[in-house]
């Protein structure tokens, strides 16, 4: 009787499976990383599927194995760019201890890291994914309501480690939501509309300072709390 090789066959099959499986994966982003390119430069309207495959050296029909079309393609790049954003200012908030130090922080890296380091992704998360389709619009909801909802906690979190509260029951909420305003505009309009990124620091920094004031007004005197 020949001994048995279901093992190493196993373990072969195993490898096989993962190797194909980042293959697979590599080609996924190699894809949503063409796109992005050519909707940040061209828009979303006008770049092709054809286009994206070109950019990517993969076939149009590969381009459809990993996407529906096209919206599709821009609601998933949506939630790796809401991804990031969200990971980069959260970092910044808890590397300075989760104090109005961390929240002035996060703020500069929102200007000074993702709109810097990442313009293209700015474009589409502030542009190209605006008036696209009620699917794309209800993404975009989603991630700004996450986007909101993590600065409602960390002023929240500021309040509990520095023995501070608000003035009015919906300030923490007010300011949250004038956040995500101020700062997508003051982006749009420096970044987008002016393409001035050699003084977005101090754009930033400027704005910052802005809402960080407005924070501070907002919380209660000591002597009334």
């Amino acid at each position: 009787m020949p001994p048995k090789k279901t093992g190493n066959k196993t373990n072969a099959q195993s490898k096989s499976a993962l190797r194909r499986q980042r293959e697979r994966e590599k080609r996924y982003q190699t894809i949503l990383q063409a796109a992005e390119r050519l909707f940040a430069r061209e828009g979303f309207h006008k770049a092709s599927m054809e286009q994206i495959a070109d950019a990517a050296e993969v076939s149009v029909g590969a381009v459809y194995f990993y996407f529906k079309n096209k919206e599709d393609l821009l609601i998933r790049m949506m939630d790796e760019i809401g991804h990031l954003l969200r990971t980069i200012l959260g970092r910044e908030f808890n590397a300075y201890g989760a104090t109005m130090e961390g929240f002035k922080r996060a703020g500069y890296a929102f200007f000074e890291d993702f709109c810097t380091n990442h313009p293209e992704r700015a474009a589409i998360f502030f542009r190209e994914s605006v008036g696209k389709s009620t699917l794309v619009e209800k993404r975009r909801k989603e991630l700004f309501d996450k986007c909101t909802s993590d600065v409602l906690n960390a002023l929240n979190t500021v309040c509990e480690n520095q023995g501070l509260r608000f003035k009015g029951r919906l300030s923490a909420e007010v300011i949250a939501v004038s956040i995500m305003g101020i700062y997508e505009r003051v982006a749009y309009h420096y970044l987008l509309w002016q393409n001035n990124t050699e003084d977005l620091k101090d754009i930033g920094r400027d704005a910052v300072a802005f809402i960080v004031g407005g924070v501070n007004n907002l919380f209660a005197a000591p002597e009334n709390q």
